[in-house]
């Protein structure tokens, strides 16, 4: 519901308030929300139809356009606000489009509607002005969080968040000690010998009818008065509540709502209708929470009786604390007043904010306020900068100072200036004072040490007195396997640096006590590998800020590695090189050697390193000379096959009848060719190929007008492909092609010889 302030009985001039009811108040103020142009009487209340408020808003659009313009809101953001709302988002294009509005233009309840939702206010020359009212809550939408230098001000955004659930319900129990008053709504109800219920509203006297009772007066008593009032004036009429065989109770069906005013630095100012229940949090809700300049901290509701109520926010945006919150009555004004001492606190702490403070406020309690200190957070020191009071600026003194405030390191939680593990000084602060607490140093600005090499996780850590290279080996979480524990090489800043030396190197000898880390009754934890110096033998090396720690690995260290024979050997299977020197008649040796059945000239060696595949092998020559080139040294990850001796060529792919036929010693390509009935007619000779059982292939050989295709062996598969339709010659085309241009060329010769 609408409500409107300062009309005159005379005309809309201002005065004091006229109530109406909520419909004709609708139309009264959209119709001043038009023009301004109503003239209404508290004797007759005249109001003006909608047709009426209609033809004035048509002929008054500039005063509506004018507020649309001077809201703030961009077009924009006014149709996000009208969609948000549930409404048509073009239905004020007609104010925002700058477009005349004359006696034929569409404006109906919608457009009315939409006007009163935005709250637009319209000021006459006649003196009126429309404050809008509610009993619920209304709020910016899409409102950002403020911030000043950055920092948002602690609590506002509680209220910029606001939604309606923060309006107090007009229905529902209410506490014995709520105060009845005109417009409560009450339900009677008895129960027993009698059943009956008897709903009654407050009248503005302070009274309620009830049949066969009367009148009763029930304004300013409590709900538990008035329980004990219903049951003395009933048991008149009826005995069974004497007798106690009808019992009487009584509850608040709709409470009546009240008027009080916000002002001051809030969002919205204004008079707003809100429950009878309500608090002063929900009339700052209401109101969309105090702007940046307003204060939390003494918030000021002026009662009706003239007297004044004080309510400081903290504690209900810190704890959730409303035990302090003040109940609101019908003329109630509540006033925020300008924001008291302010302190801005930033860096390394839970909540970076503007804080306000109250008489009592000191710096322990602005970091409390805070959430504070952040995990990374030196709780070393605090630094305070302040603008220095005109009064205490000497000759020559700067306007500003910085204030470096030590902290002490505490255990007893029970000091009262303790805070996260330090005794934070009394100090007071000052309006304007900015509080920095830093984060703790990076890395790489303390003193620190490194470690790389063959260790579990190399690492850059904090430095400390008296650590060794055996407490950093210990924070790597100790050598790998292969690591040479010999000796490590320490990289420290030189002495001097006249000839431009950037470090001293130096060799620190360990001994084998450095592998049993982490590991019970002395266990390695990894194979020794070399033989090292026994434990104890070297002394312990401390090392100073900004050393480098490398733990070398071991010559030649390298873990077994392992190579697979497959096929016709005695013996197949994984086998581990022994040396760098293994080569593969040693892998055939250690396998047994070939069985009877065994091919040596199909073998197949693969090499899976660097991505090298098959490997040409000649087993035959390198079996009888082991010294020749060709027995290459084994790789770990290599594989040799040798397969079963197969005394047959196939022939396959565009051949007639392709076969497999015995292999016959001296025979050459054309002999298995023809054993498969030659080539198809689609057969692409020149793409012919032979595959040895070794895994190689080979195409004929061309030179000059000869060519040769070469001869199979056992195990060898001869593959003729056949040619690719999209490839073969199209002879009709081409004949097509050449009648054309001989044609052609024939007409050129006759013209040419005219």
């Amino acid at each position: 519901m609408r409500f409107f302030r300062n009309v005159s009985t005379a005309s809309c001039r201002r005065g004091g308030p006229l109530l109406v009811s909520a419909e004709q108040l609708r139309r009264a103020v959209l119709l001043c929300l038009a023009a301004g142009l109503v003239t209404a009487t508290a004797a007759t209340a005249q109001i003006p139809s909608p047709q009426e408020v209609q033809r004035l808003v048509q002929e008054n659009p500039e005063l509506v356009r004018q507020q649309l313009l001077q809201s703030g809101m961009s077009e924009q953001e006014i149709r996000a606000q009208l969609n948000g709302a549930g409404m048509p988002s073009n239905v004020l294009d007609q104010f925002l489009s700058g477009d005349s509005i004359n006696a034929t233009t569409a404006f109906d309840a919608d457009a009315l509607n939409a006007l009163e939702m935005l709250g637009i206010a319209v000021e006459t020359a006649d003196g009126f002005e429309f404050v809008s009212v509610t009993s619920g809550m209304q709020f910016e939408t899409g409102r950002e969080q403020i911030l000043v230098d950055s920092l948002p001000i602690f609590g506002l955004d509680v209220f910029t968040r606001a939604s309606s659930q923060f309006q107090p319900l007009l229905s529902g129990p209410v506490p014995d000690s709520y105060v009845l008053g005109p417009d409560d709504q009450i339900l009677i109800i008895l129960s027993g010998e009698v059943e009956l219920t008897q709903e009654s509203v407050v009248t503005r006297e302070g009274f309620v009818v009830v049949p066969n009772v009367g009148r009763i007066s029930v304004a300013n008593l409590t709900m538990a008065n008035l329980r004990i009032l219903l049951r003395d004036r009933l048991s008149n009429s009826y005995s069974g509540i004497t007798r106690g065989t009808v019992s009487v109770d009584v509850t608040i069906t709709q409470l009546r709502t009240i008027q009080v005013y916000v002002t001051g630095e809030v969002t919205q100012a204004g008079a707003y209708q809100l429950a009878s229940v309500a608090t002063v949090t929900n009339a700052l809700y209401a109101a969309g929470g105090p702007s940046a300049r307003g204060s939390l901290r003494e918030i000021r509701v002026r009662k009706r009786s003239g007297d004044v109520v004080t309510l400081d926010l903290y504690p209900y945006l810190l704890e959730g604390e409303v035990s302090r919150d003040v109940s609101l009555e019908s003329g109630d004004v509540v006033f925020v007043p300008l924001a008291g001492r302010r302190v801005k606190l930033y860096g390394s702490v839970v909540r970076p904010a503007h804080y306000e403070l109250d008489s009592n406020s000191d710096l322990i309690d602005v970091l409390n306020a805070s959430g504070g200190f952040a995990p990374a957070a030196s709780r070393d020191r605090v630094t305070i900068h302040r603008v220095v009071r005109p009064s205490e600026r000497g000759p020559g003194s700067s306007n500003r100072i910085a204030i470096d405030l030590g902290l002490t390191p505490s255990g007893n939680p029970a000091d009262t200036q303790y805070l996260g593990g330090v005794i934070v000084p009394p100090i007071g602060l000052q309006d304007g004072d900015s509080i920095v607490v830093d984060d703790v140093l990076d890395l790489r600005d303390n003193y620190y040490v490194s470690i790389v090499g063959m260790v579990a996780a190399p690492d850059t850590l904090p430095w400390r007195e008296g650590m060794t290279i055996r407490d950093l080996i210990l924070m790597a979480r100790g050598p790998t396997v292969g690591a040479n524990l010999r000796e490590a090489r320490v990289s420290r800043l030189p002495d001097q640096r006249g000839l431009g030396e950037l470090a001293d190197a130096l060799l620190v000898p360990l001994d084998s006590s450095y592998l049993s880390f982490g590991a019970a009754d002395g266990l390695y934890v990894g194979p020794p590998g070399l033989s090292f110096a026994p434990a104890g033998s070297s002394p312990e090396f401390t090392l100073q800020p900004f050393d480098q720690v490398q733990i070398m690995r071991q010559p030649e260290f390298e873990m077994p590695r392992s190579v697979r024979i497959t096929g016709e050997v005695q013996v197949p299977g994984e086998y581990t090189l022994l040396t760098k020197g293994d080569r593969v008649t040693d892998l055939v040796d250690r396998a047994g050697g070939l069985l009877d059945t065994g091919y040596h000239e199909g073998t197949q060696f693969f090499r899976p390193q660097g991505d090298l595949g098959r490997i040409a092998v000649d087993l035959s020559t390198i079996l009888i000379d082991p010294t020749d080139p060709a027995n290459i040294l084994l790789q770990p990850g290599d594989s040799l096959h040798i397969p079963e001796y197969s005394p047959t060529v196939s022939v396959v792919g565009a051949v007639n009848s392709p076969v497999s036929v015995l292999y016959q010693e001296g025979q050459s390509y054309d002999y298995y060719l023809a054993n498969a009935g030659g080539y198809r007619n689609d057969a692409d000779k020149g793409m012919a190929a032979v595959r040895f059982a070794n895994g190689l292939a080979q195409t004929r050989s061309k030179f000059l007008f000869w060519s040769s295709y070469p001869t199979p062996g056992p195990g060898s598969v001869i593959t003729v492909p056949a040619k690719d339709p999209a490839d073969r010659l199209d002879l009709v085309g081409l004949a097509t092609n050449l009648v054309t241009i001989l044609g052609s060329l024939t007409t050129v010769i006759v013209v040419l010889t005219r």
